[in-house]
């Protein structure tokens, strides 16, 4: 009797639980599939009372209409060579230092590591007018340099991949080095295949974060030719602002590339969240 209490309890207690998961993720899902359908609405129907998500008259005439106006082409080849560097530098840059403050000792580097800690509690608008400066005076104004290389190391980069590294045994790093493996080559063969969802995780932020990013490339860039995609849909929205289906149209183009990422990547990121440990 007890007994079938307890399962008849874990039971409830399951069933709210997906009923409270599967309402998040509807309203989550709700705006995205809004989105969609928006753009491919005739305006006609976009301005029918009730609203409605079914479309009675299907048209791409929204996503031609923005690839002829604006050069979405060229703002998505700038986004994803921006995006793309700047999580590959990250990737490399962060691991690497990662090992070094996880698998070293060295003079300074508890306190060296606690600064780089400190770092994340200053607001990332404080040092929009020094990084323009110092841009400015480079001459990297409207050029990928002023996108990419600013962004190359994270702070929470290196603190994800050291705390990762801390959990890899010190026995698989003495053994390659006994079997004269330099420091590079432990790296690349115990380090990079043992890291791989902290890699992953550490990938999409920093994608989401660069394809996301318009603070920024709004200070540093001034031509049209340079523009990323955030900055494309404020300039769609302020002048096609009424035409909403395009604006949905440009704003599902936009997100495509990131959902395609995460549902490539999430087997990765779940697993790397999950294992992360905070140690140290």
């Amino acid at each position: 009797m007890q007994t079938a209490l307890i399962k008849a309890k874990r039971r409830t207690a399951k069933i709210i639980i997906y009923a409270f998961l599967t309402l998040g993720a509807l309203s989550m899902a709700i705006p995205y599939v809004w989105m969609v359908v928006t753009s491919v609405k005739p305006i006609e129907e976009i301005q029918a009372y009730p609203p409605s998500f079914y479309v009675h008259h299907p048209t791409f005439a929204p996503y031609l209409e923005l690839f002829s106006i604006l050069p979405m082409w060229r703002y998505l080849f700038n986004s994803l060579v921006v995006a793309s560097l700047v999580t590959l530098c990250n990737v490399f840059f962060c691991s690497l230092a990662g090992y070094a403050f996880a698998k070293h000792k060295f003079f300074g580097r508890d306190k060296i590591f606690l600064l780089l800690l400190s770092a994340i509690m200053i607001p990332y608008q404080v040092n929009l007018i020094p990084g323009f400066i110092i841009v400015k005076n480079l001459g990297w104004l409207n050029s990928f340099y002023s996108l990419i290389i600013p962004n190359m190391a994270m702070v929470f980069g290196v603190f994800l991949c050291r705390q990762y590294i801390m959990s890899i045994p010190n026995d698989l790093f003495d053994v390659a080095k006994i079997d004269g493996c330099s420091e590079f080559t432990i790296y690349r063969i115990i380090i990079l295949p043992l890291i791989k969802p902290a890699l992953a995780t550490l990938a999409i932020f920093t994608f989401l974060s660069q394809w996301n990013s318009f603070v920024w490339p709004l200070i540093v860039i001034h031509t049209s030719t340079m523009r990323t995609v955030p900055l494309a849909l404020s300039v769609l929205n302020s002048q096609f602002g009424a035409n909403f289906s395009m604006v949905m149209a440009g704003a599902t183009v936009v997100t495509l590339p990131v959902l395609i990422i995460f549902l490539c990547l999430q087997k990765y990121i779940i697993q790397g969240i999950t294992m992360t440990g905070l140690k140290g």
